[in-house]
């Protein structure tokens, strides 16, 4: 049943944190949503449990409405309005001008929601309000695909019981309610995958990792139709990339390639590459600028024309940014670069659901106001 976030905050919204002065946390396995030119960033860890105290608690977001350097950064932080338990290992996703965070593992487990909502333009003072589907399965370390108002939540880990999963969980950001995918044709048991949703409206996944991290190949890759409901299978050829997970995937601007970066025991020779799905062929990408060593459990979006990938383990916070930019405009030759440039979209619409329609489509009409 749904729940609500009842305690009243005084606070000072947006507090501004320059990365000249102050630089956040480094961390992985965090999350990153794009919404209304702004990213928010929630949760992780660097290095040692006890990190995810602190850095699993934080709640930053980035402006890409204007022009930055990434090294000279101005984060929003958020952290005193979070109502999210310290976690990692979280899958989100965006429903309009709503942010919905799923799963992950926190500190203490019995403590955290399945699902937390966040709406980005409600109010100083209470902007959550929380989900727990009793008999759903909490999962961590999976990639959320979100389209037409569904979370599509393949695999993962039970975080119950470590064990690693191939199921498909769907999500309705509407109706607030699960469902499950066909398990017929589905790939294999694994986390830390690549996914991708194709302009076809397929989901492609590639690679991840089984028990005891072990890397799978990139030489397979699987397509779950969101129509349909069915997957089928594709051979890859070509320059096919290592065995490898936690690495980002994102789509092309011409939507007929995916490009990937890094993964647990790449390169900087090794770290890029992308994959034609007209005919699921391996390349190496021609690159130019300085070349960035490759990440892992960092995340990445497609923001006008770049690759935008943010924090990840585990580079050094001194001499690398935590935002990294490639500049992928031109097919014969991605650029990394330093320098940002927004191309803005149309705005969202200006009617989203508030969380008075989320709980009313709950069931939930008669509820306390906040204020109350």
């Amino acid at each position: 049943m749904l729940k609500k976030f009842s305690t009243y905050y005084i606070f000072i919204l947006f507090q501004k944190i320059n990365c000249r002065g102050v630089l956040p946390s480094q961390r992985y396995l965090h999350t990153v949503t794009l919404i209304d030119n702004n990213l928010y960033i929630i949760g992780g860890q660097y290095l040692t449990d006890t990190s995810i105290e602190i850095i699993g608690k934080e709640f930053i977001c980035l402006d890409v409405s204007n022009p930055f350097n990434t090294w000279e950064l101005s984060w929003e932080n958020l952290t005193d309005i979070n109502m999210v338990p310290p976690h990692i290992g979280a899958a989100s996703a965006q429903s309009v001008a709503n942010m919905f965070l799923y799963g992950g593992i926190s500190t203490n487990n019995d403590e955290k929601d399945l699902i937390y909502i966040f709406d980005t333009r409600g109010n100083s003072t209470n902007s959550w309000i929380t989900l727990n589907a009793i008999g759903e399965t909490n999962k961590a370390f999976l990639t959320s695909i979100d389209n037409d108002g569904k979370m599509y939540l393949f695999g993962g880990k039970n975080k119950l019981n470590d064990e690693i999963l191939n199921d498909m969980l769907i999500f309705d950001t509407i109706t607030l309610t699960f469902t499950s995918g066909s398990l017929v044709n589905a790939p294999s048991m694994r986390t830390d995958y690549g996914a991708v949703l194709l302009p076809n409206k397929n989901i492609i996944y590639l690679g991840g990792s089984i028990i005891n991290n072990e890397p799978l190949t990139l030489n397979e890759v699987y397509l779950y139709d969101t129509i349909q409901d069915n997957w089928s299978i594709k051979t890859t050829s070509g320059y096919i990339p290592s065995r490898r997970f936690a690495f980002s995937a994102v789509l092309s601007l011409d939507g007929q390639k995916i490009i990937i970066f890094g993964g647990k025991g790449t390169t900087n020779l090794t770290a890029l590459y992308e994959l034609d799905v007209t005919n699921f062929n391996w390349y190496i990408p021609k690159v130019s600028g300085q070349i960035q060593d490759p990440r892992y459990w960092h995340k990445a979006n497609v923001i006008g024309k770049y690759m935008v990938i943010s924090f990840g383990c585990c580079y050094d916070q001194s001499i690398e940014s935590d935002i990294l930019l490639l500049d992928i405009s031109n097919d014969q030759e991605y650029v990394w670069t330093t320098n940002f440039e927004p191309h803005l979209p149309s705005p969202l619409p200006t009617q989203v659901p508030t969380q008075e329609n989320l709980y009313t489509q709950a069931g939930l009409i008669n509820r306390t106001h906040p204020f109350n």
